[in-house]
């Protein structure tokens, strides 16, 4: 039931009067994230708007057995020698070794892997007996224990099959929120959430130009969860918006109805992105370098998905809403 009492207060925030600077402002951050894109798709070969890593390009998984454990701090030296040898982008992991009497010492309980790009061919194959002797010098008791490799044709189909995920679960959000709202609503959802995964995107395309991050699977998990947690907040808004139009329309303008109903939902978009922010900040700082990347990629979204479901998505909404009710006229 809409708040009867709507039509008596007044907001601090008046988002429908200043429209078009928070859409400007959108604007005005897209666009070198927006030039990075452009950048990476016509400098690459593979005309890729981000720098990829093995999941899509193909790569090599080294595995070691040892019988000392490695700590974080270890494990930034050791990445940092394989890349002065190199190897590139190395992904460190360690895990602990389920069937240690397949090994020759019983002791290797501790096992070391090391993620990098494709090693097939002889050069790959001298790279590889460069690696083994960093690890040997810097793990005791280290043997190698397996190496595969995935070729570029399964990360080519992997990458296919990510981008028709993506765009599967674009097309499948619009058609719910047309069915559930209005059509203008579906596509206003639409323009938040292609808003917030380009900025996501356009983030990453920077750091690959300037700290040659690439991007694997985990990313791409990052911007799924990022499309949910957008489109919810999102709904969020529509959903007031629609029950005060329901019972205000006659009482207030289009525009005032808008504006009310987002700052009806302001506190409630800001505590729960505030919350979730703090927990993905802490996994930040003290989660393993291996998932910086993926946080980070959900911070910035979220962070941008909250922005853009208040202001974006609202200030397109009143725009929309007067131009369907002047041509009513």
């Amino acid at each position: 039931m809409a708040d009867t009492n709507i039509t008596k207060k007044k907001y601090v925030l008046d988002i429908v009067k200043f429209r078009y600077f928070w859409l400007g402002l959108s604007m005005l951050f897209l666009l070198p994230c927006i030039v990075a894109i452009i950048y990476l798709s016509v400098t690459q070969p593979n005309h890729a708007p981000l720098k990829l890593g093995i999941d899509f390009t193909g790569g090599t998984i080294l595995q070691y057995s040892s019988s000392k454990s490695i700590d974080t701090k270890e494990l930034g030296v050791l990445r940092e020698k394989l890349e002065n040898i190199g190897v590139q982008n190395p992904v460190i992991q360690t895990t602990v070794n389920q069937n240690p009497t397949e090994d020759k010492d019983k002791s290797l309980t501790n096992l070391i892997s090391i993620r990098t790009t494709f090693l097939g061919d002889k050069e790959g194959q001298k790279k590889v007996n460069e690696i083994t002797q960093v690890i040997s010098s810097d793990v005791e008791n280290s043997q190698l224990v397996q190496v595969n490799s995935v070729g570029p044709t399964l990360g080519s189909e992997l990458l296919k099959n990510t981008l028709i995920a993506l765009i599967f679960s674009f097309i499948v959000m619009v058609i719910y929120i047309s069915f559930r709202f209005k059509t203008e609503y579906g596509w206003i959802a639409l323009i938040a959430l292609f808003h917030d995964t380009l900025f996501v995107v356009g983030i990453f395309a920077l750091k690959g130009i300037f700290f040659s991050t690439t991007i694997d699977s985990l990313f791409i998990t990052a911007i799924l969860t990022v499309i949910g947690y957008s489109i919810n907040d999102t709904i969020v808004v529509f959903d007031r918006v629609r029950e005060n139009m329901r019972f205000l329309a006659k009482k207030m303008t289009t525009s005032e109805i808008i504006n009310a109903s987002i700052n009806q939902t302001l506190a409630r978009s800001i505590n729960t992105s505030a919350t979730t922010l703090f927990t993905l900040f802490a996994l930040y700082l003290f989660g393993g370098s291996t998932i910086k990347d993926f946080v980070l990629a959900i911070i910035i979204g979220i962070a941008v998905g909250s922005y853009s479901s208040i202001f974006v998505a609202g200030s397109l909404l009143s725009i929309v809403k007067d131009k369907m009710s002047k041509k009513h006229v």
